[in-house]
């Protein structure tokens, strides 16, 4: 298993955490700061769920005018600690 602890950019979370199994499923996701309803959300749904898949389908969301969102950093996070 292995432990990420992101700084994500150009979003109002200051940090998203999560572990990563060895089949490739997310666990542990916790959001620090932001949107707490739907970050809260987004976590319940991702847990167990494949990170490939997870990547594939949060890349590229965008949050208002900003070119980005807390899933897409989400999304970047899981790339990097891939």
């Amino acid at each position: 298993m292995k432990h990420v602890d992101y700084k994500p950019t150009g979003v109002c979370c200051q940090k998203i955490s999560f572990d990563i199994t060895d089949d490739n499923k997310i666990t542990n996701l916790k959001f620090e700061r932001g949107c707490p309803g739907n970050l809260s959300a987004i976590s319940k749904i991702l847990e167990g769920f494949d990170c490939d898949r997870a990547i594939e389908i949060l890349k590229g969301n965008t949050c208002g005018p900003r070119p980005t969102s807390c899933a897409d950093q989400l999304a970047q996070a899981l790339e990097q600690a891939k």
